[in-house]
């Protein structure tokens, strides 16, 4: 079940962002990614942190990215990591084009 839940959210053209609210990486996450102008749709914030099957989302996290940690930021359907790397990857300016490479900007 959170295997499916995970790969219908990441498929196509948007980002998403796997989180706990109160985790200070996953507001490191959404603040760096507050300074880009998205498409509507095209940016969502999932709270794993009240789901019954959060464990399972997170072990399947582990196995597909090669962490179980939150945030899970995903663009497109490539996982770039954690908090600390969408910081790096703005601070690189890398990050803009890899959002405007599925469209995701307006």
């Amino acid at each position: 079940m959170a295997q499916q839940f995970v790969q219908t959210k990441i498929k196509g053209d948007k980002v998403v962002l796997f989180i706990k609210p109160k985790c200070p990486y996953c507001i490191t996450a959404k603040d760096v990614l507050s300074k880009y102008k998205f498409k509507p749709g095209h940016l969502e914030c999932i709270d794993i942190s009240g789901r019954s099957d959060m464990g399972s989302m997170q072990d399947y996290f582990l196995e597909l990215t090669g962490a179980r940690t939150v945030p899970r930021v995903f663009i497109g359907e490539e996982c770039i990591g954690g908090g600390s790397d969408v910081e790096a990857l703005h601070k690189k300016g890398k990050l803009e084009g890899m959002l405007q490479s599925i469209g995701a900007l307006q």
